[in-house]
């Protein structure tokens, strides 16, 4: 019973030693050692003031040195600062009053670092513990009453009142026992001789000292003493100082002398032999120091660690060879070099970094850490290479990992960080640390166009959905950002949407023909072709394309005068007297075509007098090749041929009806002039044609005189060796090439009269329009609508003139051309 009620004490007594307390940033708890993992030491988020979810989104955990990481950490679920694995505050702390470990509790976003201090309570788990089991002591029966005898006292590795408060001697004859404090603060143990000693009656005394500790339970450890009963030796050993003090550095060699103890006897023979041993240290100093009996000599035997044991504390017996004996004791420093290198601990870090982060952003958090002191461990932190990143200090030993310029992933995708660290130790040690980051994609680059613009070249005539030609883009963003829709935008060719002409292939960027095109209607357009990202948003850019399309000969050449065989009858007269190489007439036509295409060639097929008339291959113009003879005959009848240039080449064929004749009263013969192709009621018509000019042919030719005479720079008549031709008709999409026998857009006009004939025609042509009749039709209209025209004239008299244009006249008993 009385043991349980003292375990409810000691409950209690911790319960109330958990103290928890924030201030400036610190916490500090307090917990006794040897207790069970999974002792609750307190509740961080609470004494933080933090709600629990918002304790662990912030990444909360504990830094500190590993072998202290393994004793203490944090709950996942409650937040409990827990005791994770056994906690002995010996082995922590040793003989230090005051065991307090520190840890650094670390937050993120935004980074805090609060310090937490817990200090390891005290527990009376260790006994009191003598240096040796049994003691020898070897006294002359001589020793007068009250002697002293020094024995080593006990060693508790408990601290404060758990350490050694009393000692107990086992009730004997002869001794008692002094416990007092000595001058170091530590219990100075003696055997007091209370009744001298015999000999011969006790030659040997064996008795037990006990010490024992204040805790409760107490605990208590004891050794043997012996007393061996001799002769008088009456001179304890004496050392030449109170205490002895070294330092040595921490990567100080084995068998190093450390220091060197001496004590002296004033005995002589065995009485003044002097031996050397440890009287009291700890285990840890026995691995790393050894004590040479008979010289006093303390050497290096194992390797030292300033980080881990700065200081040894331990005394030293010198006993004669007989038992008298005295101790010091020995304090050893250990100095620090710089023998550990920085070492660089990644806190946190971005698995990758957005392109258009601003300069400034924080992109990890890293801890550096060095065990060496002062200088030895003073850091200095730095970024190698020339990456748009550097080190920002923030608290005690932690740097933040920010940007310094605007990231372009299309130039750099992927950083290796270095990060290096250096000590200002001498010579210093440094380590280093890459960090990988990634540079995240945004949709900062529009597509871009291989070529600043297309050209497409296709002949007419071509079939539906043909390929024209291919347009590319390229896009430098990644995955969708960079992914490249191609589409047309919306305009009109011709007042159709462009899209009824091409279309192009979203994905490749083909761009087809969604019909059959003309060349004689159209020519080239341009269409606007749009690349388009997949972003969000999205960004696009545009290139114009051009298309052309090329002739195709396939439009045969148009005869606008004569009229093709099978139009109205048309009759030239040619002078007899006209010599060899003069104009006669001429053959005017067209090609719709362009190009060598629409290059002309005149041929005469067939004729009457094959070697009386010539045509320009290239100008139309017929020509005689000789004087005309009398034997010649009046009528002669030309089949001419038009071929264009194209391959394979086109043509057309008209007819020519000239009359040679030297005056107009030979003109009735042309009641003569028979064609097969003409309808007989012709000879008829040509009859009652001549009677009528006849009846006028006075005031007919004077008044032709007349306009000649007043218009000198019109074409002359066909007598003095001019011909009346139009110079020109344009027939629709008609290209007009010098010196291919095609004509230019602006015509003049004069007229003719043919007396005999019964089959008159009046023709005149300006430049082509739409309202333009073809040139295989005719007007025909009766005298009467033919002297209508002439009502603006302002002179009635007038025979060359100007008409409404694209109009052909042919009348009855009038012959003009």
């Amino acid at each position: 019973m009385m043991l349980f009620k003292e375990h409810l004490v000691m409950l209690f007594v911790w319960s109330f030693a958990l103290v928890v307390h924030i201030a400036a940033a610190e916490l500090s708890y307090s917990v006794p050692e040897e207790n069970k993992p999974g002792f609750i030491i307190g509740n961080i988020p609470q004494d933080l003031g933090l709600q629990l979810r918002e304790f662990f989104a912030r990444k909360a955990r504990i830094d500190g040195e590993d072998l202290i990481q393994q004793f203490c950490g944090i709950d996942v679920k409650t937040g409990n600062f827990v005791v994770k694995g056994r906690v002995d505050r010996e082995e922590l702390c040793g003989e230090k009053m005051s065991c307090v470990l520190r840890f650094e509790l670390v937050l993120e976003s935004p980074l805090e670092l609060h310090r937490i201090s817990l200090l390891i309570q005290d527990v009376n788990d260790n006994p009191p513990i003598f240096p040796k089991d049994t003691v020898n002591l070897e006294i002359r029966e001589s020793a007068d009453k009250g002697a002293r005898y020094r024995v080593n006292a006990a060693h508790d590795a408990d601290i404060g009142q758990n350490d050694v408060q009393q000692y107990s001697l086992q009730k004997n004859g002869h001794f008692v026992l002094s416990a007092q404090d000595d001058t170091d603060g530590s219990k100075k143990i003696e055997l007091i001789l209370d009744k001298e000693l015999d000999r011969e009656k006790e030659q040997d005394l064996n008795f037990a000292l006990s010490a024992i500790d204040g805790g409760n339970p107490s605990k208590t450890g004891s050794m043997t003493i012996k007393v061996t009963v001799l002769d008088a030796n009456d001179n304890a050993p004496v050392f030449n100082q109170t205490f002895y003090k070294a330092s040595l550095p921490e990567n100080a060699q084995i068998d190093t002398v450390v220091a060197a103890v001496k004590a002296t006897d004033a005995d002589e023979g065995v009485n003044g032999e002097v031996t050397y041993e440890f009287s009291r240290i700890t285990e840890k100093a026995k691995k790393v120091f050894s004590l040479n009996s008979k010289t006093g000599e303390i050497r290096v035997i194992g390797p030292l660690d300033f980080e881990t044991d700065p200081k040894y504390e331990m005394r030293i017996e010198a006993k004669d060879g007989y038992g008298l004996s005295s101790d010091t004791k020995l304090m050893i420093d250990v100095t620090d070099v710089n023998d550990n290198a920085p070492i660089i601990y990644l806190k946190s870090v971005m698995s990758a970094i957005p392109e258009n982060a601003p300069p400034g952003t924080e992109v990890g958090i890293i801890n550096v850490q060095d065990r060496d002191s002062d200088k030895n461990g003073q850091v200095r932190c730095s970024i190698q290479g020339n990456s748009p990143f550097k080190l920002v200090p923030s608290i005690k030993n932690y740097y933040s990992v920010v940007s310094t310029g605007q990231l372009d992933r299309e130039l750099v995708s992927d950083y290796n960080i270095t990060i290096s660290a250096t000590d200002e130790g001498s010579p210093p040690l440094s380590s280093s640390k890459t960090v990988h980051l990634s540079v995240a994609d945004i949709n900062d680059n529009p597509p871009v166009f291989e070529e600043q613009s297309y050209s497409a070249y296709v002949s007419e005539n071509n079939q539906a959905g043909s390929t024209l030609c291919s347009v590319s883009a390229r896009d430098p963003d990644w995955r969708q950002n960079g992914t490249v829709i191609y589409s047309l935008l919306a305009a009109e060719v011709n007042g159709a949407p462009v899209s009824s002409y091409v279309s192009v292939n979203g994905d490749t960027g083909l761009i087809h023909a969604v019909r059959s095109f003309d060349y004689e209607q159209l020519r080239s357009f341009q269409v606007q072709v749009m690349a388009r990202d997949n972003g969000s948003p999205p960004l696009s850019s545009n290139v114009s394309v051009s298309v052309f399309i090329s002739d195709v000969n396939d439009n045969s050449p148009q005869i606008l005068y004569p009229a093709p065989e099978g139009s109205s009858f048309m009759t030239e007269l040619v002078p007899k007297a006209a010599h060899g190489g003069s104009l006669v007439s001429k053959v005017i036509a067209v090609d719709a075509d362009s190009g060598q295409n629409a290059w002309l060639s005149y041929h005469i097929v067939k004729s009457t007098d094959p070697g009386l008339f010539t045509i320009g291959l290239h100008s139309g113009e017929i020509r005689t090749q000789r004087d005309i003879s009398q034997s010649d005959s009046m009528k002669q009848n030309l089949i001419v041929a038009v071929k264009d240039n194209g391959q394979p080449s086109l043509s057309a064929t008209c007819a020519m009806y000239l009359l040679i004749s030297d005056n107009l009263a030979e003109v009735p013969e042309l009641k003569d002039i028979s064609y097969d192709e003409k309808n007989s009621k012709l000879t008829s018509y040509l009859i009652i044609a001549l009677v009528c000019v006849s009846t006028f042919f006075l005031t007919f030719i004077i008044i032709i005189l007349g306009v000649r005479f007043c218009r000198r720079r019109k074409p002359r008549l066909l007598f003095d060796g001019a011909v009346a031709i139009p110079s020109g008709y344009l027939p629709p999409n008609y290209a007009d090439v010098d010196g291919t026998g095609t004509l230019r857009s602006a015509y003049n006009y004069d007229t003719y009269l043919t007396t005999g004939s019964r089959t008159s025609d009046f023709k005149f042509v300006s430049s082509y329009n739409d309202n333009t009749l073809p040139a295989d039709q005719t007007l025909r209209k009766s005298p009467t609508d033919f002297l209508e025209a002439f009502d603006e004239s302002t002179n009635p008299s007038q025979v060359g003139f100007s008409l409404s244009p694209q109009l052909i006249l042919c009348f009855n008993d009038s012959y003009f051309c």
